[in-house]
């Protein structure tokens, strides 16, 4: 499941956000996709054909803390080489580059959560590292079929050293 630390660069991603609560991920999440993959189309000047599924916690995530009904943001985006000619149906975020460990997820969406759980309760707290307070994002590249049980993306969970 673990693959690697790796140190990113900083991103310029297009795309769609939405509130969310942690309860209500499965729907809303839909929702988001939906939305923003008939606007992808329209998006120029796009890196390659990858999507970001990306997180943005108001709070420093403690997985032992975390409650159904709190609300994070989650964005749907493709990385661009520059923000121009964005339509104003979409909106840009900046990635800030920054180190992260790099976790394999093979399975459907539904098994999502025993990933996180071996990330969360396993891997961080035996390792060398500990959470930073940046963005937390899955890669969606060529391996990834949604609602597919041979579907592969990488999660990236932002760390640094203890």
């Amino acid at each position: 499941m673990f693959l690697r630390i790796e140190n990113s660069h900083k991103k310029k991603l297009v795309g769609l956000q939405r509130k969310m609560t942690f309860e209500s991920i499965p729907q809303e999440t839909v929702v988001l996709w939906k939305q923003f993959m008939p606007l992808r189309k329209h998006i120029t000047n796009t890196v390659d054909a990858n999507f970001y599924s990306l997180q943005v916690y108001d709070s420093l995530l403690k997985i032992q803390e975390v409650k159904g009904t709190d609300e994070f943001t989650k964005w749907a985006l493709v990385e661009v080489i520059n923000f121009e000619n964005v339509q104003n149906t979409m909106e840009s975020f900046e990635l800030d580059g920054g180190l992260y460990a790099v976790f394999l997820h093979k399975g459907l969406g539904s098994e999502f959560a025993k990933t996180m759980n071996y990330i969360f309760r396993e891997w961080l707290p035996k390792s060398d590292y500990t959470l930073d307070h940046r963005p937390h994002f899955e890669l969606l590249g060529a391996k990834y079929k949604n609602n597919d049980p041979s579907s592969e993306e990488e999660v990236w969970i932002p760390i640094k050293e203890k």
